[in-house]
């Protein structure tokens, strides 16, 4: 069997593990934070919401998750893989720092964390584009970068249609062009809402004196994880996609 077919193996398996309802404990776990989020007032939602809205248009427009590391045009897909596995062992690492740092700090210190941890992702996702030789400089890379973050923390429905979209990119990148049709058109409640009901549980344990930094780290680790699993076959299945639509020079 070869490389590619291996990683195919390995995407069938993947989309059947995502898409695997879920068990018990998250079932539970989202009561619990549904709950939670009821009592939260609507201030502090907007908040959130707004902390969304920023980082994705820096995402989109900015120049501050730009990676100094060049885009990695000649990498086979075995390599950028073994590349992509470095990097995410890495961002992990600054993540469970970072979540450890702000769970012994209590509550406001985990404020702090929501929005630090999205930067970290997506400068994890920025890089990670580059590794498999997509250069973020072209905004429907960008736009890309946040389909798969909206994917890898989405419910079962919004996942399937994210990673259609993703399977197809080839045809679907045409409609984003450099304008900022994306942002217009963009449901920021629900983007907000589907991210915060994906990693309330994790979150909300890292507030609670005493376990704090524990549950920081655990945290942050795990969605990294999570993150790295999705992105890394969202880059994979391009990979594939690009080598099937490349002419046969024997021909």
């Amino acid at each position: 069997m070869n490389y590619e077919q291996s990683v195919r193996n390995e995407i069938d398996a993947w989309e059947l593990q995502f898409f695997k309802p879920p068990g018990w404990l998250e079932r539970a776990s989202k009561t619990i934070g549904q709950r939670i989020n009821d009592l939260i007032p609507p201030k502090v939602h907007n908040v959130i919401t707004t902390t969304i809205k920023s980082i994705v248009r820096t995402a989109l427009f900015g120049a501050e998750y730009t990676p100094q590391r060049a885009v990695q045009h000649t990498l086979t897909l075995d390599l950028a893989d073994q590349e992509a596995k470095r990097l995410l062992s890495f961002y992990q690492k600054v993540a469970t720092a970072e979540g450890a740092g702000t769970g012994a700090g209590g509550i406001m210190l985990s404020v702090v964390d929501f929005p630090a941890l999205i930067a970290i992702k997506m400068k994890f996702l920025f890089e990670l584009a580059h590794v498999y030789g997509y250069d973020t400089k072209h905004f429907s890379e960008r736009v890309f970068i946040l389909k798969v973050f909206q994917m890898a923390f989405s419910g079962s429905k919004e996942r399937a249609r994210l990673l259609n979209a993703i399977k197809h990119w080839e045809s679907e990148k045409t409609q984003w062009s450099s304008d900022g049709e994306y942002a217009k058109t963009m449901d920021w409640e629900t983007f907000q809402k589907e991210y915060r009901d994906s990693i309330d549980f994790r979150k909300m344990l890292q507030m609670v004196p005493g376990i704090g930094a524990v549950a920081g780290a655990w945290a942050n680790y795990t969605i990294l994880e999570e993150l790295g699993e999705a992105a890394v076959n969202a880059y994979r299945l391009r990979r594939l996609r690009d080598s099937e639509l490349l002419p046969d020079n024997n021909e």
